[in-house]
């Protein structure tokens, strides 16, 4: 999440607000005014942010930036007493997502955020999260760690999502374990949410790899989950996060999806992020994406030929092949999405992901600028 510095004041417990640059009469308790010459806390106010360092203290919470122009009317932050603005909804941002949990029951070896062992209850800070973001909201991500893991809590945030943005979708990320709990299953199709996607990741067509890969025998219950969630009507994305040791089966995995799950809705093909557990294990995962452009190609064009939608994620069109780049999405969060000098003047910048913050150094020996565009490709 997009992180500011600040010197904070008054502040013992995290403040959590909506930003407004509008001073307000009423119902301003959820907003954190923000003004640039701002001569004292406003009353009413959940907390002040400004760049004057003169700022009169009235003992209410308020805190001086540097300058106000990365924030905007309706995001939504959280101020903490070390003096750190956390953005945790942006407005104009594709990618917001609530963090049910931080806890999960696999170690991938390519996790780019390692779980945690035990934390407070988030349930109760996401519902305030949730009243707060922006009824326009095109879709909201649920997130962690492993959301399940939360249990029935995971369905309150969703019918609290349908109740305050009735008209917002819903993306869940999950290992998929616990709906091979058929009762849990069912209780996540009788939300009823009119747009939600639960997104799954299997890394091997071999129960041995995958389990070895996410660090525990689980790849029989999330097949089961799978199932379980295809009974009920849900719609399911399958995700491939793709690296040294997975990359040389994808052939063999998408024939695997393609004759064992040919319900989902989509396939995506990611590229690694290289952070967290990642880069921990970098020597065992860091292949150059264009080493395994023939795996990913074949296994690409298979699901498209055979009717179940194929995705790239996280990739960078100069180094895919020209007759897949049609499948490559613009997907890595705003906040840590970013360009090298070789992207300058690349006629596919507008279309391209770019690359993780995290991989600005570990990127492919074949990123260039491209100068022409075969007529003949869609990109």
């Amino acid at each position: 999440m997009k992180q500011i510095q600040c010197k904070s004041f008054s502040i013992e417990e995290d403040v959590v607000g909506r930003i407004t640059f509008r001073k307000k009469i009423f119902n301003r308790s959820k907003e954190i005014w923000v003004s640039k010459d701002a001569s004292s806390p406003i009353f009413g106010y959940a907390a002040t942010i400004t760049t004057n360092e003169n700022i009169v203290s009235n003992g209410k919470p308020y805190c001086v930036v540097n300058s106000i122009e990365g924030f905007n009317e309706g995001d939504v932050v959280v101020i903490n007493k070390r003096g750190e603005i956390v953005f945790v909804y942006e407005i104009k941002s594709n990618h917001n997502a609530i963090m049910a949990t931080e806890r999960c029951n696999h170690r991938c070896i390519m996790c780019p955020q390692p779980p945690i062992l035990q934390e407070k209850d988030k349930t109760p800070f996401n519902l305030k999260l949730i009243s707060l973001f922006d009824k326009s909201t095109q879709e909201i991500g649920i997130t962690g760690g492993e959301p399940t893991l939360i249990g029935d809590n995971l369905f309150v945030l969703i019918n609290h999502i349908k109740k305050e943005l009735p008209k917002t979708a819903i993306s869940i990320l999950s290992n998929g374990v616990k709906f091979a709990d058929k009762e849990y299953a069912m209780k996540l199709a009788k939300c009823k949410h009119h747009d939600l996607q639960i997104d799954i990741p299997l890394f091997s067509d071999i129960a041995e790899e995958h389990n070895r890969i996410v660090g525990a025998k689980t790849f029989y219950k999330t097949v089961q989950g799978l199932y379980n969630l295809a009974l009920f009507h849900q719609r399911i994305g399958l995700r491939i996060v793709i690296h040294k040791q997975t990359y040389r089966r994808l052939p063999q995995l998408a024939d695997y999806i393609y004759h064992n799950f040919p319900f989902v809705a989509q396939v995506a093909f990611m590229q690694m992020e290289t952070t967290g557990l990642a880069k921990e294990n970098l020597d065992k995962l860091w292949i150059d994406p264009y080493d395994y452009n023939m795996e990913l190609r074949e296994a690409v064009l298979l699901l498209a030929d055979r009717g179940i939608k194929p995705y790239i994620y996280n990739a960078q069109l100069c180094v895919l092949p020209d007759d897949i780049r049609y499948y490559a999405q613009q997907s890595i969060s705003d906040w840590k999405d970013i360009y090298i000098s070789e992207c300058d003047g690349c006629m596919l910048r507008g279309q391209c992901a770019g690359f993780f913050e995290s991989n600005r150094n570990i990127h492919s020996a074949h990123i260039k600028k491209v100068e022409n565009i075969s007529p003949d490709i869609s990109c």
